[in-house]
């Protein structure tokens, strides 16, 4: 097996949820294994419950971009930023073996029932291998570098389409070996394709000249051509008879079904639309800033559906009769059923076996961001670079890119030799044949957009002879540079006697080939403005000699991932550790990485640094009160990225300021202001000179236990993780009053007996000291009078009889009368409940 994949050693994982057999199978029919980035997990959402019910730990994954195709038997997944491919046997959730492929974005994987194919579609390499283990089932099959689709029809037929030929191919799985089916022409050689499996065979869009064809096995049918303004996109597989086709410049989709071809509009939100996906009648636009478009069978617009903080772009799958929409850069998903009913799922649950303690609450979603509005858009500019070099009875025209101006460039025309041509936006590239040699030929390029045919720009003279230079005779050695360039290097090219004056490099990727440069020796630099990170390029070499005359293309090189130092992390954000001394949390979501996966962060804060793999870090030793600058750099194989910054503040020590107290005779409250220096406080009552405080809230605090007309200091201290700051009020309390109680009685003497003071013992009698001595008697009062009370004191027995309920004590009170004297408690009720406990002994 030539370079598509290589044996590696087998990876474990942890399953969380069902372990046995029969259960991990038996939700199977509506279930949908779905990614999520920042955990590193693949989990099983079951769509009639729309609910979680197995997570797989895939930790080495974490954080990056992953394929995953998937069927009833088994889960294949690929890790974009490492090449690593991996397969789940769904009868036993346990193991994974391991395979490499190149990384970067160029290289898929599709699974239909037991078969599996990897396809390397800048090499044009399509490999059958076993599903369980990973390994080759015969040799690869191999088609013009730059292919694309690598994606199984509903009757397990891989479908693969070779732009530079204008044809696609089905490819029968086999026991030993692949074949292929059948090869069918769909549209001139070096126009755009896109595909999209359906349940008998695939619908190509040539998304030069807009013809929408249908392929099944019977061959090509009768294409549609239909009325796009700009280059169209297909979703990779279609439910049902309907294909969607969408215009992102445009913001329109086309549906192309039974009833003809209708189009609806699609509202401006501020993000760029994706493939539209067609299911049970409606159409699902999803945008990339996390809104999902919904239209009706009558193109109306329903209720849009709306992922806060995607994290990246949205994946839609229609599996066993529900819609199953993915954001793997955020916890969660949606399910949509038959009857358009949506449903969220919380991929992170902790409702299933093995599930993680619940996490710390997360800060609410940031509004979404409006971007800026697309600039007017006009007619393309002239494409740059058009160059002819001649061949044999043929001539190759290649140029760069014309500037769209606005509006995507949707094909180029070819015009010369008496014909003209149609070219793919993403070919630029034209082998025109039948020639005459010795005729000289030139040649103008134009390209068009929505807005219409820009300018031309003509060729220089090409004169076709057999005079032909041979091509570099080993492959071009490619090799990504750390600064985003690609340096490609080959062997001088034969002559032939004649000098070779320079080599014309074309760059090749997932269905892209395209001139990227030229050189006078052999070697070139591509710069990094011209490729994009984190995707495949291979590169083939023209030698072209002093007469003008081209050699054919060389070998392909090997594919490489142009890289460079990740992008400022996002969304930083610094807050202050409530509960902790001198310590910030930093967070951040992930930037892009560029080309090569993201191994650590480096935060910087107050002279510290750290690093992490996660998004997010506790930084602590900041000092008290400190105003703290974090930095955050993401670092990759290139270096370290641009920093994001974000500030906060550490916890300072509390102020505490009391504000009141509000006493009564044996209570108060003490009102106060706590300052509490962002962190979490407690505050603390004390009280000097007896009395019981409190402890609790930091506005206001309780004391109990405290005696009349007393003088008290209340203390209130708040502390925090920074210290402890403490104020004082002092305050005395109110006093205590009885009330002297002596009601007459219903009959005889009784009816009188409390009206006046007599000889010999009567009620509201006071005195000097705790009994009843006539020699010290202070005086006498009327039922009812308030007397002003200061302590108790145990003295004489004194029975009141009916005249007060029957009351009877030892306890006398001392009470404000002609001095401090004393009156039987059982002639005396004290306010607020009567309570002895209300006052000191004396």
């Amino acid at each position: 097996m030539a370079t598509v994949v290589v044996l590696a050693a087998g990876l474990g994982l942890t399953v969380r949820g069902l372990g046995a057999a029969d259960e991990a199978l038996a939700s199977f029919d509506a279930a949908s294994w779905v990614w999520s980035k920042g955990k590193g997990e693949l989990a099983r959402i079951n769509g009639t419950s729309a609910r979680v019910d197995t997570r797989a730990d895939v930790a080495r994954a974490r954080g990056h971009q992953t394929q995953v195709s998937q069927s009833d038997r088994f889960v294949l997944l690929r890790d974009v930023q490492t090449g690593a491919v991996a397969s789940m046997d769904l009868t036993d959730l346990v193991v994974y073996w391991n395979q490499q492929t190149q990384p970067g974005i160029g290289v898929s994987v599709a699974l239909h029932r037991d078969s599996a194919f990897i396809t390397d579609a800048v090499q044009g390499r399509v490999q059958q291998v076993d599903a369980a283990t990973l390994q080759p089932i015969g040799e690869p099959l191999q088609f013009p570098p730059g292919i694309s689709g690598g994606v199984f029809d509903g009757a397990g037929r891989l479908w693969v389409a070779a732009p530079s030929e204008g044809t696609v191919t089905a490819i029968e799985p086999g026991e030993s070996a692949p074949t292929r089916l059948r090869t069918d022409p769909v549209a001139a050689p070096s126009h755009d394709l896109a595909v999209t499996a359906m349940a008998e065979g695939i619908a190509v869009l040539d998304r030069t000249t807009n013809a929408l064809v249908r392929v099944d096995d019977k061959g090509a049918g009768q294409p549609t051509t239909l009325p796009l303004s700009g280059p169209g996109e297909l979703p990779p597989r279609t439910d049902g008879d309907t294909i969607a086709v969408t215009v992102p410049d445009d913001r329109r989709v086309y549906t192309v079904g039974a009833d003809g071809v209708r189009d609806v509009a699609v509202p401006a939100v501020g993000g760029e639309i994706q493939p539209a996906v067609a299911y049970r009648g409606y159409l699902y636009v999803p945008e990339d800033d996390g809104t999902v478009h919904v239209f009706d069978q009558d193109g109306q617009a329903q209720e849009p559906i709306d992922i806060p903080q995607p994290g990246g772009d949205l994946e839609l799958e229609v599996r066993e009769n529900h819609l199953f929409i993915n954001a793997p850069g955020s916890t969660t998903a949606r399910v949509v059923d038959d009857q358009h009913t949506v449903r969220a799922v919380d991929k992170d649950t902790d409702q299933v076996l093995g599930g993680d303690p619940p996490p710390v609450k997360a800060p609410p979603a940031p509004p979404k961001q409006q971007k800026p509005k697309k600039p007017v858009a006009s007619k393309p500019g002239a494409p740059r670079s058009v160059r002819a070099a001649a061949g044999n009875a043929e001539v190759r025209v290649s140029w760069q890119a014309a500037p769209d101006n606005g509006a995507a460039i949707t094909r180029y025309v070819v015009a010369g030799a008496g014909r003209t041509f149609q070219v793919g936006a993403d070919q630029r590239s034209l082998l025109v044949d039948g020639l005459t040699n010795g005729e000289t030929y030139k040649f103008q390029v134009h390209a068009v957009n929505r807005k219409g045919d820009g300018p031309a720009r003509s060729s220089n003279a090409a004169v076709p002879t057999s005079d032909v230079p041979d091509p570099p005779a080993t492959p071009p050695v490619a090799e990504a540079k750390p600064d985003g360039t690609i340096a490609v290097t080959w062997p001088e090219a034969n002559g032939q006697g004649r000098k070779i004056v320079r080599y014309a490099v074309t760059a090749v990727s997932e269905g892209v080939t395209s001139p990227i440069g030229e050189s006078p020796s052999a070697s070139l630099t591509v710069p990094a403005n011209q490729v994009e990170f984190g995707k495949q390029y291979a590169f083939t070499v023209v030698a072209i000699n002093e007469l003008g005359a081209g050699s054919k293309a060389s070998a392909i090189s090997n594919s490489v991932v142009p890289f460079t130092v990740p992008g400022k992390p996002e969304n930083a954000a610094a807050a202050t550790v409530a509960g902790t001394a001198g310590a910030v949390t930093v967070t951040w979501t992930a930037p892009p990485d560029n080309g090569r996966p993201i191994t650590k962060y480096v935060v910087k804060a107050g002279g510290k640094e750290t690093e992490a793999t996660g998004t997010s870090v506790t930084l602590t030793g900041l000092g008290d009160g400190a105003t703290v600058q974090a930095e955050v750099t993401a670092v990759n194989e290139a270096g370290a990225g641009p920093a994001a910054t974000a500030t906060a503040r550490t916890v300072s020590a509390p102020t505490v300021t009391v504000t009141g107290v509000d006493a009564t005779f044996s209570t108060a409250k003490v009102a106060f202001a706590v300052n509490n220096g962002g962190g979490t406080t407690t505050c603390t009552l004390t009280v000097t000179g007896g009395g019981k405080g409190s402890s609790g809230s930091c506005s206001s605090l309780n004391a109990t236990g405290l005696k009349p007309s007393t003088a008290y200091t209340f203390t209130v201290t708040a502390e925090n993780a920074a210290g402890s700051k403490a104020a004082t009020m002092a305050k005395t309390t109110d006093a205590l009053y009885g009330i002297a109680t002596c009601i007459n009685g219903d009959s005889g003497d009784q009816r009188t007996y409390c009206d006046r003071d007599v000889n010999g013992r009567n009620g509201n009698e006071i005195f000097k000291v705790a009994r009843q001595d006539d020699d010290q008697q202070a005086g006498w009062v009327k039922n009812g009078t308030r007397l002003q009370t200061y302590c108790k004191k145990s003295g004489e027995e004194v029975y009141a009889y009916v005249y007060n309920k029957n009351k009877r004590s030892t306890w006398w009170i001392q009470v404000n009368y002609e001095g401090k004297t004393y009156i039987p408690w059982a002639w005396l009720n004290l306010e607020g409940g009567d309570d002895l406990a209300d006052l000191p002994t004396c």
